[in-house]
């Protein structure tokens, strides 16, 4: 099993103007058709004007930021808020570009080129969007290459129905399990956080083996990945300790590269106090 870090791929819900029913949108085909690097250029302008004039949850992004980095000063504050509106555009351009993209070229990115690395298809959880067309365009990308899209909560049944055929089942854990009874709590990013248990669980009833995909973003457009072992087959160890150990690998990353980890989200809506009495937790070191 592969449980994949949430990155700039978050998975969380979008909504986003409704076009008519099975009309695709036609700015995002003509987009498609253009050269890589003057969509390159475009996101530059969108990343610029963006930060300069339309932060997006300008407010959500400043405090996450500041409660993670304390030390920032406010140069190095603005300077991380900037690049990361920059690699939010580029990576919008990116996945327009990837519905036309050949595979030659899908295997510098991850998730999209990932069953084409390893030579087997990928199952891959995720969270169906609000939108119908979002939906729809989203699978039409994700699915190519024999990726399959797995409702996050059919996943473990799935998993079983399917546990004869060789495959690697990617997840994103790093979203606020606000609807999962099982919730791991610990310090991340300078707050109380919880994690799903999911991925956990799932790797304690299948004896999957479990690895942290570590992403690196080399260079524009240019992406590496690292596959870190979690726990072996059969050996996920004792309730919280695997979901742990990812937690600080996801901490690591984001410490390593700030501007790449998606500070628009408001993840911190759960008190711990409401689920100390329901939830499994660790210490806070």
């Amino acid at each position: 099993m592969l449980t994949e870090v949430g990155g700039e791929n978050s998975g969380t819900a979008t909504v986003t103007p409704e076009p008519a029913a099975g009309r695709p949108v036609w700015w995002a085909r003509l987009l498609a058709c253009v050269p890589l690097p003057a969509l390159y250029g475009l996101a530059s302008v969108a990343g610029w004007l963006t930060f300069r004039f339309f932060p997006h949850r300008k407010h959500v992004v400043r405090e996450n930021l500041t409660k993670a980095f304390p030390a920032f000063d406010e140069p190095r504050l603005r300077t991380v808020m900037r690049d990361y509106y920059l690699g939010f555009a580029q990576m919008l351009m990116e996945i327009i570009k990837s519905v036309r993209m050949p595979a030659e070229e899908l295997r510098r990115w991850m998730l999209l080129a990932l069953s084409i690395e390893l030579g087997y298809p990928v199952d891959a959880a995720y969270k169906p969007l609000v939108n119908e067309w979002a939906e729809r365009e989203m699978k039409k990308v994700r699915m190519r290459f024999g990726s399959r899209l797995v409702p996050a909560k059919d996943l473990l049944p799935d998993i079983l129905k399917r546990r004869d055929v060789v495959r690697a089942v990617a997840m994103v854990a790093d979203q606020e399990p606000t609807t999962s009874e099982h919730k791991y709590w610990t310090h991340f990013l300078g707050r109380d956080t919880a994690f799903y248990m999911g991925p956990e669980e799932i790797a304690r009833v299948t004896r999957f083996p479990v690895f942290f995909i570590a992403m690196r973003r080399t260079a524009r457009g240019h992406y590496e990945m690292e596959f870190q072992p979690l726990a072996a087959g059969g050996a996920v160890g004792p309730s919280g300790a695997l979901t742990e150990r990812y937690a600080r690998l996801v901490e690591e990353q984001i410490h390593a590269a700030p501007p790449d980890w998606p500070w628009s989200h408001k993840r911190w809506k759960l008190k711990r106090s409401v689920y100390k009495n329901r939830s499994r937790s660790t210490p806070v070191s």
